[in-house]
């Protein structure tokens, strides 16, 4: 028999396009069939549609109940019924499964079910796709950026469309139709209503997963990450350690002269990457991961659950704190542990306090020192002593714009609550 080439052709498209079988097309496409069909008032409920696997011909199915005494859809007489099975006699009330003509579908049904072959197709395809990523959550994937749209890229993986969203992205990164792309996959949603596959390049493990393709040490488990904090596209802590005491974990991060560190670096688009050595003493953790800031002591709250008090020279407290927060921040997110930093009290002369204030506050707030100086003279010199002002009161002394002054108080608000161990790590 001659094989149905209009619907080979179909389906040969659908299997090279959209990377579906044959089989689950074909399945597809008689339940469509099937499906639209029944809309007509001639057929029942159980009618069925089959496509011969061999020649894709078509054939349709449906039961009638054989009776003399009823008529209508769904109902058959004993003598047609009786021709229909071969001459073999028929019984009433017996169902009998009859094949009709293919035309009786009618076209209405014909083009009702191409939609729903279109549906069934990208149920498919969703369904091979959570098959094929479920367990690859947390591998690297490479791919083509095939389009953008308010920010959320859509990434072509292979056959499979994937979407890295903005909250996702490096902030300062940019893409362009056609530009290569290697991401995460964060996770698998079968029920989204768009691309299935969440892609990330701002999680931290997008992080540990370049560096188990990048370090042989931690693809072969002699080299074990213990954590990650990150601030994507700014700056990054990776701590680890290893049993094996012929192994320096964080030299074989690092790389010959620094040569692994540094393509990691240049995949995050010039991120700061710290490497950290994991301690079980979290005051030497601690010590390690608030580097490369001198302390002069550290202690284990003997009250306040999982807190540490940090201790540093005058010159060092903007170092440890890091701009905006930043690195005492991630230090807080990479241990799991609130810290507290102070300062050693200061034996300096009052000037030199003072300059010494102007550029503290000038590197924590990243404002320039020109607006230090404005606010160290209105008798500002610290963040306690900003917030421990209202914020209109701050805006009135300074003298310092509107915009300017909000957003300087509410930068120190944030750092405040972070040095403090009020903040939880972000």
């Amino acid at each position: 028999m001659a094989v149905n080439s209009q619907l080979l052709a179909v389906v040969q498209h659908i299997e090279a396009e959209r990377g579906v079988s044959r089989e689950i097309v074909l399945t597809a496409i008689e339940q469509a069939i099937s499906q639209a069909a029944r809309k007509n008032r001639d057929v029942t409920n159980d009618l069925r549609v089959v496509i011969d696997r061999k020649d894709l011909s078509l054939h349709v199915y449906d039961t009638f109940i054989c009776s003399d005494d009823d008529s209508g859809p769904g109902f058959i007489s004993l003598a047609m019924a009786q021709r229909y099975n071969r001459g073999n006699p028929v019984k009433e009330g017996q169902a009998l499964e009859i094949e009709l003509p293919a035309s009786r579908l009618g076209r209405i049904a014909a083009q009702m079910s191409r939609q729903v072959i279109m549906q069934k197709i990208r149920e498919a395809e969703r369904t091979n796709t959570f098959s094929e990523y479920k367990d690859r959550i947390g591998d690297i994937v490479s791919g083509t950026v095939s389009a953008v749209s308010h920010r959320d890229v859509f990434v072509t993986v292979g056959k499979v469309e994937m979407v890295l969203p903005a909250k996702e992205s490096i902030p300062k990164e940019e893409y362009q139709v056609g530009d290569p792309i290697r991401a995460i996959v964060l996770r698998v949603d079968p029920e989204a209503k768009g691309p299935s596959v969440i892609l990330s390049r701002a999680s931290g493990k997008f992080v540990e997963a370049l560096f188990r393709l990048e370090v042989s040490e931690i693809s072969d488990g002699v080299v074990e990450i213990m954590g990650v904090s990150r601030d994507p596209g700014f700056r990054a802590k990776l701590a680890v350690r290893t049993a094996n005491e012929n192994v320096d974990p964080v030299g074989a991060c690092v790389g010959q002269r620094g040569s692994r560190v540094k393509t990691i670096v240049s995949e995050l688009s010039g991120e700061k990457i710290d490497i950290v050595r994991w301690n079980e003493d979290i005051r030497e953790y601690v010590k390690q991961a608030l580097a490369p800031a001198k302390l002069e002591s550290i202690e284990v709250d003997p009250v306040a659950p999982n807190t540490v008090r940090v201790v540093t020279p005058k010159e060092e407290y903007s170092l440890a704190i890091g701009k905006r927060g930043q690195n005492i921040r991630l230090t807080t997110k990479l241990t799991g542990w609130h810290i507290e930093v102070k300062k050693s009290m200061a034996t300096a002369s009052f000037e030199d306090q003072k300059t010494e204030a102007i550029k503290e506050l000038a590197d924590t707030l990243s404002v320039s020192m020109a607006v230090a100086t404005q606010m160290a003279d209105a008798g500002f010199l610290n963040i306690d002593g900003i917030v421990a002002e209202d914020e209109a009161s701050f805006i009135a002394a300074t003298g310092l714009d509107e915009v300017t002054a909000k957003g300087i108080y509410a930068a120190a608000q944030a750092v405040a609550d972070i040095v403090s161990g009020a903040a939880d790590g972000e």
